[in-house]
């Protein structure tokens, strides 16, 4: 008789519950959050499937609630793993009543991950040396292929978990900003780089976990704008509105700088872009365009490497080519790439790209093969997924002119062995 596998303690606590299948399982799911009143929670059969494997991925606070609810037993008695392990049956019981309850709570009412107490707790210097890594793979993200630092960065966020219980005080909070920003990396090249938008979703929440853990109301912001990306790729306005509407919420709970606060404008832009509508995005592009000219007192987060005025500019001219206003998109990613420091390279491919659909739909498709190869060319250097995405989109929109000797070319240097087997490889 074959030995069962994968998580046969959710299996058989479905089971027993009566529900025969994965699809009834997920269908009570769904009803059974509307019931507990949590609003917007779907899930489905293929969630279902993945809380079932051999490696079941941690549930988001939401799921976790309604899971324990259902079934009547809490998230390790139903064969998850927390990220941050376990500490015995006191503490296990502990920490699944407190998540299935939607997270413990400190006496000062923020969220906390399990301690444990430290045979030999960690020097103080430990929260120091932990960030130290994590300052690292933030600036080897822009020049090192995101395939191959990804899994450097899961392990150290692995590593935090295993330190987080063993230290204390200001050295707890720091290895927990630490860890918050590791997630957040990782979530981010899950989502921009290796396409995964449901697990990059799983990975930011941990990094919110953390994030509470620290309790940085400013790198929590950062992390639930990013979460709201996912819903908003995907054209769910309201998911992505009310994402955004927390995240403007833990900002103000910070000092923000005024070019964290622009960042915030154009994120909420690209939701409202990809949403399908361009107006408002452009109206907050415009906000944030203010909001650089205007500056504040405070100073930005040294984790927030991902915007500029360049940066800016580049949101700005892709919102203005998806509404149509095709010289103002022109206008707006020249300056953008003309603004850009070499430690912005690796999003050259998303601008030439869009430059590339800029000409392709103004009717020149000499001009935009020309950009869709600076794209690849770039892409060589520094591998991008979202700027591959762009060529891909310029080729789709040049299918009227494939005859033509400049669109072979293209196609030459698309699909040749290198390019080829570096995008289906990743």
């Amino acid at each position: 008789m074959p030995r069962p596998t994968g998580n046969v303690r959710l299996k058989a606590a479905r089971v027993a519950a009566g529900f025969n299948s994965q699809q009834h399982l997920a269908d009570a799911l769904t009803q059974h959050a509307k019931d507990m009143g949590v609003r917007g929670l779907s899930i489905g059969v293929r969630q279902v499937r993945r809380w079932e494997s051999e490696n079941p991925p941690w549930p988001q606070p939401d799921c976790q609630r309604v899971l324990a609810h259902l079934l009547g037993q809490g998230m390790e008695a139903l064969g998850f793993t927390p990220p941050w392990g376990t500490d015995g049956p006191r503490q296990v019981d502990q920490a699944r009543h407190a998540l299935a309850a939607g997270g413990g709570k400190t006496p000062g009412g923020r969220a906390s991950l399990p301690r444990k107490a430290a045979v030999a707790p960690h020097p103080s210097t430990a929260g120091a040396d932990f960030m130290a890594v994590t300052r690292a793979h933030r600036r080897l993200y822009w020049s090192v292929a995101p395939a191959e630092l990804h899994p450097a960065v899961v392990a150290h966020a692995t590593l935090g978990c295993a330190l987080l219980p063993e230290t204390a005080d200001s050295t707890r909070r720091e290895v927990a900003a630490a860890m918050a920003e590791t997630y957040l990396l990782a979530g981010r090249i899950e989502f921009f780089d290796l396409r995964e938008p449901t697990t990059a979703n799983d990975t930011l929440l941990l990094a919110l976990q953390a994030a509470a853990e620290a309790d940085d109301t400013m790198l929590g912001s950062a992390i639930i704008a990013h979460m709201a990306f996912v819903p908003g790729w995907a054209a769910d306005r309201d998911g992505a509105r009310e994402r955004m509407t927390a995240a403007r919420t833990y900002a103000r709970r910070a000092p923000a700088s005024a070019e964290y606060l622009a960042w915030l404008d154009a994120v909420e832009a690209e939701c409202e872009t990809r949403s399908g509508d361009s107006r408002t995005a452009l109206h907050l592009l415009g906000h944030a365009e203010d909001i650089l000219t205007a500056g504040n007192e405070h100073p930005s987060p040294e984790w927030l490497d991902w915007f500029s005025p360049a940066r800016l500019a580049a949101f700005k001219g892709n919102t203005q080519m998806i509404a149509g206003h095709l010289p103002q998109a022109r206008e707006s990613l020249l300056h953008a790439l003309t603004a850009m420091t070499p430690a912005e390279d690796k999003q050259r491919s998303v601008v030439y790209g869009d430059l590339a659909a800029v000409e392709a739909t103004s009717g020149n498709p000499e001009r935009a093969c020309e950009y869709a190869g600076k794209a690849l060319d770039q892409l060589a250097v520094t591998w991008y997924a979202t700027g591959m995405d762009r060529v891909r989109e310029v080729r789709r929109a040049l299918t009227p002119h494939q005859a033509e000797r400049c669109v072979r070319d293209l196609d030459d240097r698309l699909y040749d062995w290198s390019t080829t087997l570096s995008a289906l490889g990743r």
